[in-house]
């Protein structure tokens, strides 16, 4: 079998923190946060990179990521784009300006992926390390039998939260087997003294535990899911048609689609790492410390990609 791939979703422009942060340098030589992602799935064992990306920001993302890490492991770029819609629905969507979504995103590199078992992750979150060697070890030897066979990588809630503001993050419910019964959607979940609450109106918020698990967008698949996404996306219109300008096709709506109907098993597979982001521009400090003293503490090379160099 062929190295599993990893594929970034780089897409989004970051509304919230205010520019494109997922090329916005963080570490001592300027490495960005999918620096540190990519050089730990390297390391543990990943062949490709997929960059999903909005065309015009391609010769951005090659000078800022891709031209540096094309030695150590082949890279692709995908482009996701508003008008990739079925020939019937293109007249209807025509005005769509924002991106359609995760799901969306993963179908703009079809046909790149080479039926290989696939990782998803974001570009603008830090994973760790231990994150990238699960998952590798289940893309490793994952195979579709009776359903489809595919993961995500859980993290602890309390790990993921800003000091800034509020956060988005899929809540997780496991079962007897660990493997993924319900994943609810919250979009605003925030840190308060020391309990953590989420408000679905802006104005009433519930507590909810700091050791919830909660997805933060790392997804494990085998090939099949690529033909699930593209024939639910049709589907996602019919469904959206009163919301067409605004409306998201996320993969925890996909994956929650094939558990509803029992085509798909999504281990939960846990990590006690702690997540770091530039949700905001007032995050970039926190991450930029917690960086310095992973590399203090021998966890990541000064140089990052220098030290994989001379390996």
């Amino acid at each position: 079998m062929k190295k599993p791939t990893l594929v970034v979703l780089a897409g989004g422009m970051g509304s919230r923190y205010g520019g494109l942060k997922q090329i916005d340098p963080i570490g001592p030589n300027n490495e960005l946060i999918i620096d540190y992602s990519i050089y730990d799935a390297i390391k543990a064992g990943f062949g490709k990179v997929v960059f999903i990306i909005k065309e015009e920001n391609l010769e951005i993302f090659k000078e800022a990521i891709a031209d540096k890490i094309a030695q150590y492991v082949d890279v692709e770029f995908a482009f996701q784009s508003t008008k990739d819609v079925p020939e019937q629905y293109k007249e209807l969507c025509k005005d769509r300006e924002k991106p359609w979504g995760t799901s969306h995103a993963v179908m703009s590199c079809r046909g790149m992926l080479d039926d290989t078992n696939f990782a998803v992750i974001n570009a603008d979150d830090y994973y760790g390390y231990d994150a990238f060697e699960k998952m590798y070890k289940f893309l490793e030897s994952a195979t579709d039998e009776d359903v489809y066979n595919y993961c995500m990588i859980g993290f602890v809630l309390g790990n993921t939260l800003t000091e800034n503001g509020h956060v988005a993050r899929g809540v997780c419910e496991a079962d007897g087997n660990g493997n993924l019964a319900k994943i609810t959607e919250r979009t605003k979940i925030q840190r308060f003294g020391d309990k953590v609450k989420y408000t679905e109106d802006g104005e009433n918020w519930v507590e909810i535990p700091a050791d919830s698990l909660v997805s933060m967008n790392m997804w494990g698949f085998t090939p099949s899911v690529m033909n699930e996404i593209i024939e639910g996306f049709p589907k996602f219109i019919e469904n959206n048609k009163d919301n067409l300008m605004k409306g998201e096709y996320f993969l925890p709506l996909t994956v929650d689609d094939l558990i509803k109907s029992g085509k798909a098993k999504i281990k939960v597979i846990s990590c006690d790492e702690k997540w770091y982001g530039v949700t905001y521009k007032e995050d970039k400090p926190m991450v930029q410390k917690a960086l310095r003293d992973m590399i203090e503490s021998g966890k990541y090379p000064s140089d990052l990609w220098g030290a994989v160099a001379k390996k």
